[in-house]
C-alpha cells in the first residue's frame, strides 16, 4: 500500500483509543452479531492461532443463536438462552479484546521494541532492515594522519579492498571472457 521503503504514517494515541472504542462498541452494541470484529483485530495484531480460532467460532456461534431467536416463538426460554448467548459473547469478545489490545502495546512500548511503522536502513540489495532502537545521530570522524618528519617519504594512503561481491563478480566475468574467446576460434584472446 504505502511501496517499498515507504514508511506508513504512525498511530497517534488519540488514534489507538479511537480505534479502540470503535471495535468495543462494534462488538456489544450490535448486540453480538459483530462479536467477531473485535476478535479479528486481536488475531491480526497477536497473529496467534487461540485468537483465530476463537475469531473464526464466534461467527458461526452468533448466526446460530439469531437463527434460533428468529425460527422460535418468544415465549419458548431456548429464545432468550439464545439471546443471552449472542449478548454474552459481544460483551466478552469486547472485554477480551479490550485486555489483550492494551497488553499488547504496553509490551510493545516496555520491551524496548520500535513501533511496526518505525524508519528502515535501505541496503543495497534485499528489503529494508529496520533500524536499530537506539542509533546514534553523530558521524563517525576521520583519523587525524600523524605529522612526518621533514625528508621522509610519506607512506602509500591505505586503499580500501574491494568487496568480496565485487571481486567474485569480476572473476565470473573473466572466465566468461576467456570462454567466449576459445569457442570463438581464437585461442590466444587477441582480437
Amino acid at each position: 500500500m504505502y511501496g517499498h521503503g515507504a514508511v506508513p504514517p504512525a498511530r497517534s494515541s488519540g488514534t489507538v483509543i479511537t480505534l479502540r472504542v470503535l471495535f468495543t462498541a462494534a462488538g456489544f452494541l450490535s448486540c453480538g452479531l459483530l462479536a467477531c470484529a473485535p476478535l479479528f483485530r486481536i488475531a491480526f495484531v497477536r497473529g496467534r492461532s487461540v485468537d483465530w480460532v476463537l475469531s473464526w467460532a464466534s461467527l458461526p456461534l452468533s448466526i446460530a443463536c439469531f437463527a434460533v431467536v428468529g425460527s422460535l416463538p418468544e415465549s419458548d426460554p431456548r429464545t432468550d438462552v439464545a439471546m443471552s448467548l449472542v449478548l454474552l459473547l459481544g460483551f466478552f469478545s469486547s472485554v477480551y479484546f479490550l485486555v489483550l489490545d492494551i497488553r499488547v502495546h504496553q509490551q510493545r512500548r516496555f520491551a524496548g521494541h520500535p513501533p511496526p511503522q518505525g524508519p528502515t536502513v535501505h541496503t543495497g540489495y534485499g528489503y529494508p532492515q529496520p533500524t536499530p532502537p537506539y542509533t546514534s545521530t553523530l558521524l563517525p570522524q576521520p583519523p587525524v594522519p600523524p605529522v612526518a618528519a621533514p625528508g621522509a617519504v610519506p607512506p602509500p594512503p591505505p586503499q580500501r579492498p574491494a568487496p568480496a561481491r565485487i571481486d567474485q563478480v569480476r572473476a565470473e566475468l573473466d572466465e566468461l571472457s576467456d570462454y567466449l574467446r576459445k569457442h570463438d576460434g581464437n585461442p590466444e584472446g587477441g582480437r
